[in-house]
């Protein structure tokens, strides 16, 4: 009995008969299908990054909208003043600890 060798593992003799390198380009095939034009896949990208920056400004905007909300609820001295994010979310945790000391 002949010592197979080492990474054939027990593969048929026509599939140990190829070159490790007719093995990979073959493998490299199984992709995604056919390769993308290059016009293709640049019009792909400019399309996500808009789609997300449309996303992270709808976030934005929903995220200060909230804040601005926050803002109108808490107590502030000069009214004029506008705090600013963190402010807001500091104030509103010192308030509302406040608030459960009165209780």
């Amino acid at each position: 009995a002949a010592a197979a060798s080492p990474g054939s593992r027990g593969a048929s003799p026509a599939r140990t008969a190829l070159a490790p390198a007719a093995r990979r380009k073959g493998k490299a095939r199984r992709g995604r299908g056919k390769a993308r034009s290059e016009g293709l896949l640049s019009k792909q990208k400019r399309s996500r990054r808009m789609k997300a920056n449309d996303r992270e400004r709808n976030r934005m905007h929903h995220l200060n909208s909230a804040l601005d909300a926050l803002r109108s609820v808490l107590p502030t001295f000069p009214d004029d003043a506008k705090l600013t994010k963190i402010e807001t979310l500091r104030f509103a945790h010192n308030y509302i600890w406040a608030l459960t000391q009165s209780l």
